[in-house]
């Protein structure tokens, strides 16, 4: 999936003349090519002219430079309404997760729109479907448990910290396929605080939130969630995910041809039903519970929720329409706060390349 870039050649040195030209006529941080000089003689006449007029613009040249790179900025993210959703699939050990991206996998080719999945688990011996991306294929698990004499967690944040030092690649990848595919699906590590709350789960997010409408799809084990606890523990999971990615969240209630989810569903509508069963078996991990549920009610009203079989395959339809509601949010609400960050992002660029070329000036007229 990835191919070695061929640097560009170095162009040759420049004589000591030419160096110190270079340095009085741009400073040390421009890039912009010098005019080789004939001989030192000539040195002391050298000038800042070509720096004078971007100074001499004042707060006006930054107002206007900084506005241009902000609209330059607004048109560069503005493409994203024709780019596909990315669905960043997120969930415990053994929630269904690989499970479900097979059934979405084949909803998908049913429907002859195949979408474009990118596996991000090192540590999965078989997948059920073929990834488009596949971490396995970059980074050998095994052998960076061994490099580095780590464990198994360790081996597999190991693992994904050093995929995400390519994966702007991933993103480019993804890019030339966009105009092919509805959905970019994204599959990964069960270990659900290794992709969460690690370094590289936040590069792989932004990454993607950056260049796609992306929305995170939470995995619940329906069967499990039948304990009040274990109910409240996923739904903690979901709010801290919520709050760490700051992107539209969708609660997927998986298993559902085994456990119905309808009766999760009317706790999170209902928080006396949830606490008529709490009530059932008094503890202080029930007590616990239904204090959180009073706090997570305002939560549950703006979560969207459906029911899945992975397994049958129902829900799938279900679950596409959550999925565009998600996409609709991610326009209407990240991508305004997205535009703003970087036009904010490019005037302070702008205003610190005026104040540099201030202190260049000030630094020649002392000198």
């Amino acid at each position: 999936a990835f191919r070695r870039t061929q640097r560009s050649p170095l162009p040759p040195p420049l004589t000591p003349a030419a160096a110190a030209a270079a340095r009085l006529t741009h400073g040390r941080g421009s890039r912009r090519p010098a005019t080789p000089m004939a001989s030192t003689a000539a040195e002391p006449q050298v000038e800042c002219q070509p720096c004078e007029p971007e100074i001499n613009k004042g707060a006006g040249g930054a107002s206007s430079s900084a506005s241009a790179a902000a609209a330059a900025a607004n048109d560069a993210v503005s493409n994203m309404e024709e780019m596909p959703t990315v669905a960043i699939v997120i969930g415990m050990a053994g929630s269904g997760k690989t499970s479900l991206m097979q059934r979405i996998n084949a909803y998908r080719h049913a429907m002859d729109k195949p979408p474009y999945i990118i596996n991000l688990d090192p540590a999965v011996t078989n997948l059920p479907y073929d990834a488009n991306v596949d971490i396995r294929d970059t980074v050998n698990y095994k052998n960076v448990m061994k490099e580095y004499n780590l464990g198994p967690n360790g081996g597999i944040l190991t693992a994904s910290n050093l995929f995400a030092t390519r994966f702007d690649q991933v993103v480019g990848l993804c890019e030339k396929r966009a105009k092919d595919v509805d959905y970019i699906m994204v599959d990964t590590p069960g270990q659900i605080e290794i992709f969460t709350w690690s370094a590289s789960g936040a590069i792989i997010t932004e990454s993607f939130a950056s260049t796609f409408p992306t929305c995170v799809l939470f995995v619940v084990d329906t069967p499990r969630a039948q304990n009040p606890q274990s109910f409240m523990s996923n739904m903690l999971q979901a709010v801290s995910i919520l709050y760490k990615t700051r992107l539209p969240l969708i609660i997927v209630f998986n298993k559902i041809d085994v456990v119905r989810h309808e009766t999760m569903m009317g706790w999170m509508e209902d928080f006396d039903k949830f606490h008529a069963v709490v009530d059932e078996n008094p503890t202080f991990a029930s007590d616990l519970s239904r204090s959180l549920s009073l706090v997570l009610d305002e939560f549950y009203k703006n979560l969207r929720v459906c029911g899945v079989s992975a397994m049958t395959g129902e829900g799938m339809e279900e679950l596409f329409d959550t999925i565009a509601r998600a996409r609709k949010e991610y326009i209407a609400e990240y991508l305004p706060e997205l535009r703003e960050k970087k036009a904010a992002r490019a005037a302070e660029d702008e205003q610190r390349r005026i104040a540099s070329l201030k202190q260049l000036q000030k630094d020649m007229r002392e000198g």
